[in-house]
């Protein structure tokens, strides 16, 4: 969706004299009536002051974007001032913002998020801004932002033209969580491909789904294709094309190398097997990398069902905790209300395992492999239906991803065992012989190991309950270093995966220390930037104060520029900070019952104050040593 389009003369103010965020408000919110898709004045301004309760929408560097979804909205627009003075709207750097927009969404879908994802990427050009702010009249301000969409995204605007010519590099982005890496690496080949006079298109599998999905005609005509991703994407449609498959940090690091490579004619040819929507048989990736990128297929779709699962579950812990409810084995079901959110999380939670083996099944055998291990990871969390066999014993999270795995595996075999059945049977196979093959295969299969994994989960569950305080200070050392190390990749995931299955378990002091691992390390940072500027680059500094709003949401990715700027340096620094921050959390006995949401979920945090303080203390260690290890950069060094 362009911005273009859901922006109108009559809804653009150029030169506004807003006293206060309040008259700024008040003056958006008019223009967006003007505009004509405002059903209800009123109720469309309560959304906007309702989200701005919840944090100011001021970004920095002279920016502000209120946005609110309403019924009262009938379709998508924008409203835009311009403020010469500026205006306080409360932003995160203590500037005052000059360039307002305020987007107006409707009830249903997420569109809100799509055109503020696509404004604030524009407007990250200090140049853009500063022709909008110097336009004369409203068709220059229009024309200056169709312009840079043109600029930024040429396949919307140009597709006549590229359907001539083509693009000569296809990519494929994709993360795990699907949030900050898939459009990172995005951005980066994007930047790569300009640079180096390549035209490039860039698939991004984000949270949201797949955007800007190449075309059939667009794989055809290119030279080759680039799959920069941590999970599971669809290769069948690269059969006979030159493939390059590697890590999504890749293409955050190396897009020139990724996309020389394709030009040469290095690449090799990528051959689709059947059904497999993985390709095992791949000669350019290692065995164990293949396995990670099952793993985090597994992860990145059960991870919906960890997050809101566990936030509805500590929403019934808030309702129970403000109502005065005694904190016994009752507790989140006391009220009616709590007990509304404690069966519906309870509810996500149940199908969190199965589908983690699921999708871990699938991955290695693509659509007969989901049944196998959706019902492997289903019985490893009852136990075996075999009662006298197994002593129904669940085997809980090491069981589903042993059936994932196995089930995925196994799956394959039968799949080549069948390969020599005759070819008048190939049409029942997908949906007669697989799936009773494989559900028969898995069943017994799990009623054999579930009790052997069910004695080693629980002996790792009494381990950890038993573990005595100084043990449990250097788990949380552990836990909250991992999630530093790479932030965002396999250490930072295997910490995060161990935190939410602990959470399954009632071990909620493990996901305390995870979380606050994963804070440290942007918040470390932007304090760094604040308190010790002669460290940092005048574009690091500009950037650093977001990453307070990063760090305080459980976004560790926020610290990953500055740590592949200065790796040796940021990376150790970020370590020891979580580290601290996570043995602290052990040492005050704090919990965590929800997955996911950084400060916003302290309310549920069990000793929220002690909480703080350790993410604090985490926090200025974390700067201190960055303090002693960075130097200062030469712009400073060198200025008398």
């Amino acid at each position: 969706m362009r911005i273009i389009d859901l922006l109108s003369k009559q809804s653009i103010t150029l030169g506004a004299t807003p006293k206060n965020k309040s008259e700024a408000i008040d003056l958006l919110v008019e223009l967006q009536v003007k505009g004509g898709k405002i059903k209800d004045k009123d109720m469309y301004k309560k959304g906007i002051l309702a989200r701005e309760e919840l944090g100011s929408t001021a970004v920095g560097d002279g920016i502000a974007i209120p946005h609110a979804k309403s019924t009262a909205v009938s379709s998508p627009s924008l409203a835009a001032i311009t403020v010469p003075n500026g205006v306080d709207y409360e932003a995160m750097d203590d500037e005052p913002s000059n360039l307002l927009f305020m987007i107006a969404a409707p009830n249903d879908g997420d569109v809100h998020l799509e055109v503020l994802s696509r404004l604030m990427t524009i407007l990250m050009d200090e140049e853009f801004r500063l022709n909008l702010m110097n336009a004369k009249d409203k068709d220059t301000f229009l024309k200056i932002i169709d312009n840079k969409e043109k600029e930024k995204y040429p396949d919307e605007t140009t597709a006549v033209k590229k359907s001539d010519s083509g693009y000569k590099v296809l990519a494929v982005t994709a993360c795990p969580t699907g949030i900050a890496h898939t459009y990172m690496a995005a951005e980066a080949l994007e930047k790569s491909g300009k640079k180096l006079g390549i035209t490039i298109k860039v698939e991004t599998n984000g949270s949201g789904g797949a955007k800007n999905v190449l075309t059939k005609e667009e794989i055809k005509n290119c030279d080759g294709i680039i799959v920069a991703a941590d999970k599971t994407v669809e290769m069948s449609r690269f059969d006979g094309k030159k493939v390059i498959r590697t890590k999504v940090s890749d293409g955050i690091k190396i897009p020139d190398e990724l996309i020389k490579k394709i030009e040469s004619g290095d690449a090799p040819v990528y051959h689709h097997e059947g059904a497999k929507a993985s390709d095992d048989s791949s000669s350019d990736e290692s065995f164990g990398r293949k396995l990670y990128k099952h793993l985090m297929n597994g992860v990145s779709n059960m991870l919906p069902f960890t997050v809101a699962g566990g936030i509805f579950i500590a929403i019934a812990f808030l309702i129970d905790t403000i109502s005065g409810a005694p904190q016994d084995s009752g507790f989140g079901t006391h009220t009616a209300a709590a007990a509304f959110f404690k069966s519906i999380g309870g509810y996500a939670f149940s199908f969190m395992i199965p589908v983690l083996a699921a999708y871990i099944g699938k991955s290695i055998a693509d659509r007969p492999g989901f049944l196998v291990g959706l019902v492997g990871g289903y019985l490893a969390t009852t136990g075996s239906t075999f009662a006298k066999i197994s002593g129904d014993i669940p085997s809980g999270f090491l069981g589903a991803l042993f059936a994932g795995f196995v089930g995925g595996f196994v799956m394959l075999m039968i799949e080549k065992l069948c390969d020599r059945m005759p070819k008048a049977l190939n049409g029942i196979k997908p949906v007669l012989i697989y799936p009773l093959a494989g559900l028969g295969a898995i069943a017994i299969i799990m009623c054999a190991v579930n009790p052997f994994m069910g004695m080693i989960n629980t002996g790792l569950s009494n381990f950890l309950n038993d573990m005595g305080g100084s043990s449990k200070i250097i788990l949380g050392c552990i836990l909250g270093g991992m999630m530093s190390i790479d932030m965002g990749g396999p250490f930072n995931k295997a910490a995060y995966v161990f935190g939410t299955a602990a959470i399954a378990s009632g071990s909620y002091d493990i996901m305390a220390a995870v979380m606050i691992g994963g804070m440290v390390p942007p918040i470390a940072i932007a304090l760094s930037t604040t308190f010790f500027k002669s460290r940092w680059t005048e574009e690091e500094k500009k950037n650093g104060a977001v990453n307070y709003l990063m760090g305080l949401s459980f976004i560790t990715e926020g610290a990953i520029p500055y740590a592949a700027a200065d790796p040796l340096r940021v990376i150790p620094s970020c370590i020891v900070g979580a580290a601290t921050a996570g043995g602290l959390s052990m040492a005050f006995n704090c919990t965590l019952m929800a997955p996911h949401g950084g400060i916003f979920v302290f309310a549920v945090v069990g000793n929220w104050p002690l909480y703080l303080l350790s993410l604090a203390v985490g926090s200025v260690v974390g700067m201190l040593m960055l303090a002693v290890l960075k130097k200062k950069v030469k712009a400073t060094t060198d200025k008398t």
